[in-house]
């Protein structure tokens, strides 16, 4: 019997809305499967066996999968080899509703999901999200133009995106020098000829061509249409800045979240950066209209998303939900906060950031392993982990 094959897109469909009843059968190791798994707000029964159980004790292994042969069965393995082992034994053991994952974990590590979040005017705003690492991205189209917001490395999704839409990729704009994620922007440039906007202060060591951005400096498309606004915002990073679309909508990298605000500990200068954040929080984000739509670069749990799956709130909702954050009024106390909450970056995060500078190029295989995993850029939310 062939083993039918799922996409990390069908997944993404079944655990997103509900009505779609199985299980998820993980049979990575116990350590991959701890550092990365898939996670989905209507993901209800997930097990995780390793493959290496299945070859050592294919009884008891066999045995911790639901007793139901009706039951639906999906399977994830690292690079879908395990995977079509495992099923191949579910079948001669009486499953019938058996797939694994096309091409393992990393294909939905690298999914993008597009979410409309506004047609306003003549252009169309996205949210892409990134569940693999729960992480947002965002396009915005006018005519036939489209800029792109903190891309991912998978460059082939936008640029598919825009000609599905009639559109080329004509800048990409970096809210900060990522350290969670490799960036797209160097390789959608060089495929494109988008233009790559991001702070001096973040990337003067940058080993590529990019435009300085100036705070409050506005950006527009070749055919008018909404304004971007850039609006600096250092604190997370000394460079970071957020984007103002259309006075409505502000893409705020990993500056605000839904359910928290950024580590400013990423650099090793915890106290120095606290202070900038502080600054942020009290003078550009205090000025700000609480209607403005928020567009975060991550979220934390499937529990921030709104009714439509998306993860975007206004900014006195978010102000209200992270009270003890935007109550705090002093900057010693503030510092402390982020004291408290410090824990261990990922130590792969240091080479990330060289590669987001285009300071080390390493390959393809390695770019996917340093690229694979949930992110830990909240200031509060993870328990510490030191």
């Amino acid at each position: 019997m062939e083993i039918e094959a799922y996409k990390a897109e069908d997944l993404f469909e079944w655990i997103t809305r509900e009505g779609h009843d199985f299980t998820l059968l993980d049979v990575r190791n116990d350590e991959e499967f701890g550092r990365f798994k898939v996670e989905g707000p209507h993901l209800s029964k997930m097990i995780n066996i390793p493959y290496v159980e299945f070859i050592e004790k294919e009884e008891e292994s066999v045995a911790k999968v639901p007793v139901s042969k009706d039951e639906k069965i999906r399977i994830v393995c690292a690079k879908e080899g395990s995977a079509k082992y495992v099923a191949e034994i579910l079948v001669n053991n009486g499953w019938s509703d058996v797939k694994i994952l096309e091409g393992g974990i990393k294909t939905w590590g690298n999914m993008l999901a597009p979410k409309l979040v506004a047609s306003d005017d003549g252009y169309k705003l996205y949210q892409f999200i990134r569940p693999g690492k729960a992480s947002c991205s965002y396009g915005l189209l006018y005519e036939d133009e489209m800029v792109v917001f903190d891309p991912s490395r998978n460059t082939g999704f936008y640029q598919n995106f825009a000609k599905e839409n009639g559109c080329k990729v004509v800048k990409t704009f970096e809210t900060h020098l990522q350290a969670d994620y490799i960036s797209g922007s160097k390789q959608l440039s060089l495929d494109t000829g988008a233009k790559i906007i991001g702070n001096e202060n973040d990337f003067k060591d940058a080993a590529f061509t990019y435009h300085l951005v100036g705070d409050q400096e506005v950006f527009r498309f070749s055919k008018g249409g909404p304004e971007i606004k850039a609006i600096h915002m250092p604190g997370h990073t000394p460079g970071s800045t957020s984007y103002l679309i259309d006075s409505q909508y502000l893409v705020t990298g990993d500056t605000l979240f839904i359910l928290s605000i950024g580590r400013p500990d990423l650099g090793g200068k915890a106290e120095e950066w606290s202070k900038l954040l502080y600054n942020t929080l009290k003078t550009k984000i205090a000025q700000l209209n609480n209607d403005i739509v928020i567009l975060p670069g991550h979220y934390m749990q499937w529990s921030e998303a709104n009714r439509d799956q998306m993860f975007v709130d206004r900014l006195g909702s978010i102000k209200n939900k992270n009270a003890d954050i935007y109550g705090i009024d002093s900057e010693p106390d503030f510092i402390q906060f982020i004291k408290h909450n410090m824990r261990r970056q990922p130590e792969v995060y240091a080479d990330i950031r060289k590669v987001n500078a285009g300071l080390l190029e390493p390959d393809d295989e390695e770019q996917e392993i340093m690229d694979l995993g949930k992110n830990e850029c909240a200031a509060s939310m993870y328990a510490q982990k030191k």
